[in-house]
């Protein structure tokens, strides 16, 4: 099977750089509609995307990442990169740097709303991430998370609330946690992708005890490798494995016909995948064990935003450049009827002045 369709590309406005139009020449296409305006009909502003977003070296946008796409990685032995997001701003950065799968996870119950695991966040919280995600994303698969509840009901129910992160968000995926083999098979059913998680599964922080590294010996480790097998025979595309050993990692992803997506997995996984907020330290707590932080944004906003107290404390913003100013003709007329009103004051006074002279 091709990775990608060709679909030939019809005639297509230059102006934003996205396709370039040649005739009888069939370019690697998606068959996701691409669209410059807004749903009003008026230009994108905040969300206008740069011309030429994602290039390949041929100078065309690079094919849309979809999960067939990661399994053909897999099969050519190319890392998968994976990150999560959680809004607009982010995700567009995510996609913008080449990541391949972008996760709406649910660990935004952490990390953005506070809480202190990730059971509290709701379907509707979730939706609401991810559709801020969608908007921003041009390349990377979309997977989303099924919070905690949303599936662990009746089947029928787990398939409607996976409906809506399709429908209602714009999900490419969605994911679940545990070896939940029936409701992969009704979600497959539905032609709705899977992603499954295994390993340290966050929504079983009760039952875990806390988060503790799993699959510590021998059966524990063949249990995984046999949920995994058994998630892949349902029609999952890609398993998350957390929190377990290198070496258990390692014999899952040499044997398992689909991708694994390692955290705190060790290095042997097909692809890797970390919480945006701990690769830029926004988290607030130490790191765990396998995060590795690229960048400490939150010493970086700390001081730009003392920066910004200090200078409006010290009235040093905003400068003048920074101010708006009136056209001199404005100013002008302002400056004359400044003029006229002091030049009537001044005639009240004079006239009030001799009126008391006068009755002296």
């Amino acid at each position: 099977m091709a990775l990608y369709e060709k679909r030939k590309c019809e005639s297509i406005p230059l102006d934003r750089g996205f396709f370039q139009r040649v005739p009888s020449v069939y370019l690697l296409c998606s068959g996701r509609i691409l669209s410059l305006r807004s749903g009003t009909g008026e230009a994108m502003s905040l969300t206008d995307f740069p011309a030429g977003a994602h290039p390949s070296p041929s100078g065309f946008p690079l094919p849309k990442v979809t999960m067939p796409a990661l399994s053909e990685m897999k099969r050519q032995g190319k890392p998968i990169s994976a990150l999560t997001a959680y809004d607009y701003a982010s995700a567009r950065l995510v996609d913008e740097a080449g990541i391949d799968l972008l996760l709406v996870g649910d660990s935004l119950a952490m990390v953005v709303l506070g809480h202190e695991n990730t059971l509290a966040v709701t379907v509707d919280e979730m939706l609401h991430h991810t559709r801020a995600v969608r908007r921003a994303v041009r390349r990377a698969l979309v997977v989303a998370d099924m919070p905690f509840g949303s599936y662990h009901g009746a089947i029928s129910d787990a398939v409607a609330s996976a409906v809506r992160f399709v429908k209602e968000a714009g999900a490419e995926a969605v994911k679940i946690e545990g070896p939940r083999i029936e409701l992969v098979q009704a979600l497959v059913a539905a032609e709705i992708p899977v992603v499954g998680h295994l390993g340290l599964t966050p929504q079983s922080v009760h039952r875990m005890g806390g988060y503790r590294v799993q699959a510590r010996t021998a059966d524990a480790a063949l249990q995984i490798q046999a949920d995994a097998f058994a998630l892949a025979h349902a029609g999952a595309g890609a398993i998350v494995l957390e929190g377990i050993p290198r070496e258990a990692a390692a014999e899952i992803t040499a044997a398992l016909p689909i991708p694994t997506i390692g955290i705190g997995a060790g290095p042997d996984c097909d692809g890797q995948i970390l919480v945006f907020y701990d690769l830029v330290n926004l988290t607030f707590a130490p790191a765990a064990k396998f995060v590795r932080r690229y960048a400490d944004a939150s010493a970086l906003f700390r001081s730009a935003i003392e920066h910004y107290r200090e200078d409006v404390e010290h009235r040093a913003f905003p400068s003048d450049a920074e101010s708006y100013h009136l056209p001199e003709s404005a100013r002008r007329l302002i400056q004359a009827s400044r003029d006229d009103e002091d030049a009537v004051v001044n005639r009240d006074a004079r006239e009030e002045l001799d009126q008391k002279t006068n009755r002296r």
